[in-house]
Order: C-alpha cells, then sequence, then structure tokens
C-alpha cells in the first residue's frame, strides 16, 4: 500500500473541510482511504492531506477527474494542488 500526500491552499478552511468530507465515498472508489489532514503552523490556509493508496494509477485517474475539480473549486481550493505518490514503507 501507498500513500498519496496532497498540498495545497484553501481560501477558506472552515468552508474547505465539510467539502473534503464529503468526498470520503468518492476516495473509497479510488482505492483511498484512511485521510489525514493537516494545517500548516505558519499558514493556517495551507492544508496537506494524507491518504492511503491502494493502487497508484486509480489514484492518479481520481486526481485527474472533472468531478473532483469541481469540488475543489467549490470547496475554495486555490491554485493546482501538489500531488505526490509514495511507494510503501522502504525497507
Amino acid at each position: 500500500m501507498g500513500l498519496m500526500v496532497i498540498r495545497h491552499k484553501v481560501r477558506n478552511f472552515a468552508t474547505w473541510k465539510p467539502a473534503f468530507d464529503a468526498q470520503a465515498s468518492a476516495h473509497e472508489s479510488a482505492g483511498l482511504t484512511n485521510g489525514r489532514v493537516y494545517r500548516s503552523c505558519d499558514d493556517p490556509k495551507e492544508v496537506i492531506v494524507l491518504l492511503d493508496m491502494a493502487d497508484v494509477e486509480t489514484a492518479r485517474a481520481f486526481t485527474e477527474s472533472a468531478d473532483l475539480h469541481a469540488a475543489m473549486e467549490q470547496a475554495g481550493v486555490v491554485g493546482m494542488p501538489a500531488l505526490h505518490f509514495l511507494d510503501g514503507p522502504a525497507e
């Protein structure tokens, strides 16, 4: 199992977080589980999301979907997120 890391800015965290939570079933359908949300101590509008990832190709396809981009825009994501796809723990 791998990890998908998302870093982006939001206009308003209180607006963004419920919209992110509402995407839980879409995340699960894409094999993304165990979402953890962190905020920068220096900039509370900077958000880091960690999601366990079952399959990198399915996760990549999810990040490219029009539905996700529309949801991000409506939730107040500013600009394009930085995405990182990581393999399981290094041995």
